[in-house]
């Protein structure tokens, strides 16, 4: 029996259970194979459901199940690590006719992939903050900073930051507006931080390996202050090359 036909049957519920199949006494097992193909589609959902439980609440249980089953049939797992399953949850929502109307979904499952992403990313050195302050302002301005492996960047057009903070935190109901989250994890768990003005366009800037100075000139109305203090904050800045 191929791998490839056996796993596109199992994700699959009107595929009849692949050639070959059978019981110890040598006859057909049609039923163990549709129970054992429920079994691996439920784990799937509920991979799905404690990976993005925002969305979950945003579109709500029952439809958050029956939305992550057509996305199980149409990505099923490219890996043994389940950690790493629901990646393509952010685009299969962009393109998913029953949630058109919230066009604000995929940037919302966005950070919720980051923060998944930013939990598992390895470990790193942070540069202490009183090293910093020992080096001349020139040298920092042309230096280029090597960021946590853990950091992640989100720009939206939508208020992502608020409608995450809304339904898994309990605050304020969101208002209208783009939003740049910066996701750092200084210890075990990443959180989200919503950004001042300027601040996803200096930490773009940054991540595609400009100098703090190109950072600072392509945000001028960023307070470079209070983005620096967050980074440090959050360990995300790990090395600089002068």
């Amino acid at each position: 029996m191929k791998e490839a036909t056996f796993a596109a049957a199992l994700l699959n519920p009107d595929s009849p259970p692949p050639p070959g199949l059978q019981r110890p006494d040598g006859l057909p097992a049609p039923k163990r194979f549709a129970v054992y193909r429920n079994n691996v589609v439920v784990g799937l959902v509920e991979a799905l459901q404690i990976g993005f439980p925002a969305i979950r609440k945003l579109v709500g249980p029952e439809f958050f199940k029956a939305m992550a089953g057509e996305f199980v049939r149409q990505h099923p797992p490219q890996s043994r690590i389940m950690m790493f399953y629901g990646a393509a949850f952010p685009a299969f929502l962009s393109s998913f006719a029953p949630v058109a109307a919230y066009p604000y979904l995929p940037d919302v499952a966005r950070l919720e992939q980051a923060l998944r992403e930013s939990y598992h990313a390895a470990d790193a050195t942070p540069i202490a903050p009183e090293i910093l302050s020992t080096i001349p302002e020139a040298t920092l301005l042309a230096a280029r900073f090597n960021l946590a492996p853990a950091l992640r960047l989100i720009r939206s057009a939508w208020p992502v930051h608020a409608i995450w903070h809304a339904n898994m935190d309990g605050g304020p109901p969101p208002a209208a507006g783009p939003q740049d989250v910066l996701i750092l994890r200084p210890d075990f768990d990443p959180r989200p931080h919503l950004l001042p003005r300027g601040g996803g366009v200096f930490i773009a800037n940054l991540l595609a390996g400009t100098t703090l100075a190109e950072a600072v000139e392509a945000s001028p109305d960023l307070d470079l202050p209070a983005v620096l203090a967050l980074m440090l904050d959050g360990r995300a800045l790990i090395g600089m090359q002068p």
